[in-house]
Formats: C-alpha cells, structure tokens, sequence
C-alpha cells in the first residue's frame, strides 16, 4: 500500500522510519504535515512499531508528540499547550516491527487515548510537562533533556548529535498506557 500510494520505505541504503504512519495518513484520507495541530479532523494520527518479546508485544521506540517553542511553553500552561491538543486528539495506531529494512507492516490495533483530565496519568503528564516548564525558566532551553519526565520528554529533534531544536516525546511507558496489546 505505500507503494501504491507513493510513500517511499527505503531509499539510498536508509530505511524511512515514518512510511508505515504516512500510508497510514494516506488511507485515511490525511494529509501529511509539520503543523502543530491535530492532523485529522480533530484527531491526531500516530503510529509505532512493536516487537514482541516473550510473547508480549512492547513499543520498539517512543513517539514524537509536538515540537517545542521556547516562548510559548513558558507563557503556556498544560491544558492550553500544543502538548495536551495532541495528546487528547490522538488515535494511536500500533504497527509490526519486523526487523530492520522492513517491507512489510501489520496494523496491530488503532485506540484512542480516552481519559479525564481528572485522571491520575494525566496528572502526572501535566506534572511532567510543568516540571519541563519550570526547568526551562530556570536553566533555558539547552538544559532540556530526555532524561526529565515520567511519561513525557522534552529532547532533541533532528538529524545527527548537536541538533538544537527540542519536542516533546512520548516514552515507551506512555505508549504502553495507551495501546494495550
């Protein structure tokens, strides 16, 4: 189906990471973008590789949620973030990881990230997200690392080491949260 819909997996010895979400974006009629809004309507459309291991199917890697602009995480709180507008539209597609070079995908399981705001795990996200705000505020935006944050992250975005450019990351453990296989 990528093929078919003009998504290239592989080019120049290197795999695309992201061909099996953009054949998803195309089969379901969404264009494929860098806008920090949804990219459905009203609904945002992520997918992941899982892998078993013992029988049991885990997130191969985590998943980029948003990019981060400095000026507007500092003016803005958790529920009026980018952030949480993706996070609360997200329709979480979980996809085959069948080793490196791959030509072939199956959709595992499409969930969406159903919650409360009221609810523990988003608590603990916003509790994420403002600890990453405040760190900002007092250290800048360099001191921003993967290292912060139980179910999100704010790190480095970009090709190769020295990448200045920093989003926020869903870890692997937020992953399992969302879709349970």
């Amino acid at each position: 189906m990528a093929v078919k819909h003009g998504v290239t997996t592989y080019k120049d010895g290197k795999q695309n990471k992201g061909w099996k979400g953009l054949t998803l974006e195309h089969l379901a009629g969404l264009s494929n973008d860098n806008k920090q809004a949804p990219n459905g309507l009203g609904f945002e459309l992520k997918s992941t590789a899982f892998y078993q291991v013992r029988g049991v199917w885990r997130p191969k890697e985590t998943f980029a949620i948003t990019m981060i602009n400095p000026r507007n995480l500092l003016a803005t709180p958790f529920f009026d973030s980018h952030c949480w507008e993706k996070l609360k539209s997200l329709v979480y597609c979980a996809v085959t990881w069948n080793g490196k070079h791959n030509v072939k995908s199956v959709l595992l399981k499409a969930q969406s990230f159903d919650f409360l705001e009221s609810d523990t795990l988003i608590q603990e996200i916003e509790a994420d997200y403002e600890f990453i705000r405040e760190k900002l505020r007092i250290q800048g935006f360099q001191a921003l690392t993967g290292k912060d944050g139980k179910w999100i992250q704010a790190r480095t975005k970009g090709a190769g080491h020295g990448s200045t450019s920093r989003a926020f990351y869903a870890r692997k453990e937020l992953i399992q949260e969302i879709i349970k296989l």
